[in-house]
């Protein structure tokens, strides 16, 4: 009996998005944070020789994949490859392939740039696109092939409530299909993405330096789930829970919830716009009585 092959796919989103606090401040971090991927990726890559990759590059109006290359049409030309003396062919064909997907994405980026251009990065449907590219692969696998599936999200964008419903849709999905969400967050503490890690598994980590970022990727996210309970890693963040409202998509404390498909809103409304359910406004609190106190006997 042949024995059961393990793969180990890793997808990883990089958040692209010029509108980034980060990327503002100072264009070479992007650089900075191509090279790291591209370091974790082959490393990946050396660790088993069944291991899987895919990149994806998160713009503010499109997700692209980096790698692997699409399918080119027919009789179209494909990246030319070069091998440099001393290094594995499989790690310039990554090397090459994303460095020249990102330099025609950014290039097609500036040609169609308007005044009014998104400042939102697309990572829920980053994220929902990776789930796809990970289930076409388990459906096309061999028999006795057995595949372990995780996303890493790259990004210095700010936590984003217009995509809550999004985020949670990718989230259950992710733990229904046992994918492992990972975050490498590289400005600010991200409120929703904390809650896909600790629903799917992940871990979640805010860098407190930039330079230090390829450290921290082969430290923190380069060893697979099982192995992560062996080492010492950076204790775990408290979550923070809150949800966003349906109404204002702000991220709320207390919000008033409808009992029949469960929309949150912020204020109090008589028919949700949700479901259309009409509710008895709430009238105001009884009034207990005093209880007079008895006059004792004299």
């Amino acid at each position: 009996m042949s024995e059961e092959v393990d793969i180990s796919l890793l997808v990883i989103i990089l958040d692209t998005n010029p509108a980034q606090k980060k990327l503002r401040e100072d264009t070479h971090i992007l650089t900075l944070c191509l090279e790291s991927i591209i370091a974790l990726a082959n490393s990946h890559l050396m660790l088993k020789a069944t291991n899987k990759l895919a990149i994806l590059a998160c713009h503010r109006k499109s997700t692209e994949f980096l790698y692997p290359p699409p399918q080119t049409a027919a009789g179209a030309s494909t990246l030319s490859m070069r091998q440099i003396d001393g290094q594995y062919e499989l790690f310039t064909q990554v090397e090459k392939t994303v460095r020249q997907n990102l330099q025609n994405l950014v290039m097609q980026d500036v040609r169609n740039i308007t005044t009014e251009s998104s400042t939102e990065s697309l990572l829920a449907g980053a994220i929902a696109m990776a789930l796809c590219y990970i289930h076409r692969l388990e459906v096309e696998l061999p028999a006795g092939s057995k595949m372990n599936s995780r996303v890493l999200t790259v990004t210095g964008s700010a936590d984003s409530a217009s995509q809550y419903m999004s985020y949670m849709n990718v989230f259950f999905t992710a733990q229904k299909q046992n994918v492992t969400l990972d975050v490498c967050s590289l400005d600010q503490d991200m409120g929703l993405l904390q809650q896909g890690c600790d629903i799917t598994g992940g871990l979640y980590l805010r860098i407190p330096q930039i330079q230090g970022l390829l450290q921290y990727l082969l430290w923190v996210f380069l060893p697979e789930p099982p192995i992560r309970k062996k080492l010492v890693l950076p204790p775990p963040v408290k979550v923070d829970y809150r949800a966003a409202c349906f109404c204002h998509r702000e991220l709320i404390d207390i919000g008033f919830v409808c009992s029949v498909c469960l929309s949150i809103f912020c204020k109090f409304s008589p028919i949700c716009t949700t479901c259309h359910t009409v509710f008895k406004s709430p009238g105001p609190l009884p009034i207990k009585p005093r209880r007079r106190k008895s006059s004792s006997a004299k």
